[in-house]
């Protein structure tokens, strides 16, 4: 009976070493692997000039890497609907934004919905929308991009990151309050939109200022007013719309880190614990301050009323701005 007794007992001692490698690797702490972040657009755009600087960052942070994976076209849609569709196991994230509020009022038929098929992690960039022209457009201020477009009435042309993105928009939207026709023209993405416009392909673009920043500084492309109530920290003497004679006309843009349906609750809250210490890095800070940024901080329920506000604004503005996809 002892022996019995003594069997049984290294039997169940033995099973216990033999599960506890499973239940460790259940504990394994998040990330335990690489996580792919998807950037629905191509590189070179402003969502990448957000994404990549925080994903080096949350690198660093969490001893694993994130790593960008760019998915252009459809105005961002494409890449959304991947991430859509991605295992929710915290190993994929999307940096989705104001065009992704924009695509229900444009797009008749997406393959997901973004507040019931996406979870918001946390807002991280809110840059100002600006209008800037290759610099050989003939004008100089705004009012004067809007007077040779009435004297050269479908002559100029603005490209922008896709149907249905916050360039086409802004750019349908100042059409519609001065009273001009400019030639749209839609790219896979502001990246390469941003190309053909130092190339002179295009005239001129209605960007993020997180993508023309550095190209403004070099003088490849020229500003000439920003969308947005005040100034630009970041260049100062760069005149608002209202200031260069456009009132009424602001229009601003937005990225933020979303997650498929059903990711763990435990590693969304976690996601946007190490977004908030990226963002307050002095590395970070500095660069969204040369992108024309502040650094938001929102809680993940303000940022979900942000998302759904946002979504019923664009498609006010789809609607008084007539756009249409091309």
């Amino acid at each position: 009976m002892k022996r019995r007794q003594l069997l049984l007992g290294a039997a169940t001692v033995l099973c216990g070493a033999v599960a506890a490698p499973a239940s460790v690797l259940a504990a394994d702490p998040w990330p335990a692997k690489p996580v792919t972040v998807i950037v629905p657009f191509p590189a070179g755009g402003g969502t990448d000039a957000f994404a990549r600087p925080l994903a080096n960052q949350l690198s660093k942070q969490t001893g694993k890497q994130f790593v960008v994976d760019n998915r252009g076209g459809a105005g961002g849609t494409l890449g959304a609907s991947l991430a859509a569709k991605a295992a929710p196991d915290g190993y994929t994230f999307l940096i989705g934004g104001a065009h992704h509020a924009i695509a229900p009022a444009m797009y008749k038929k997406l393959d997901y919905d973004i507040e019931k098929d996406l979870i918001p992690v946390a807002l991280i960039a809110t840059p100002p929308q600006v209008v800037v022209v290759n610099p050989k457009v003939p004008v100089s201020t705004l009012q004067e991009l809007v007077r040779y477009a009435k004297q050269n009435p479908g002559k100029l042309n603005y490209g922008s990151a896709g149907n249905g993105s916050s360039h086409h928009l802004a750019g349908e939207q100042f059409k519609g309050i001065t009273k001009t026709f400019i030639t749209h023209i839609p790219y896979k993405g502001a990246g390469p939109a941003l190309s053909d416009l130092i190339a002179g392909q295009v005239d001129l673009m209605f960007d993020g200022l997180g993508s023309s920043a550095q190209h403004i500084r070099s003088g490849r492309i020229k500003a000439l007013a920003v969308a947005a109530p005040r100034r630009s920290p970041a260049f100062p003497n760069v005149p608002t719309a209202a200031e260069a004679g456009v009132p009424g006309y602001e229009v601003s843009t937005w990225y933020a880190v979303f997650a498929p349906k059903g990711t763990p609750k435990e590693i969304v809250e976690r996601m946007h614990s190490e977004v908030q210490k990226a963002l307050a890095t002095p590395e970070l800070k500095q660069t969204w301050l040369n992108n024309g940024s502040e650094t938001p901080n929102l809680s993940q329920e303000q940022f979900a009323a942000f998302v759904g506000s946002e979504v019923k604004r664009w498609a006010q503005v789809a609607q008084a701005s007539g756009a249409k996809l091309d």
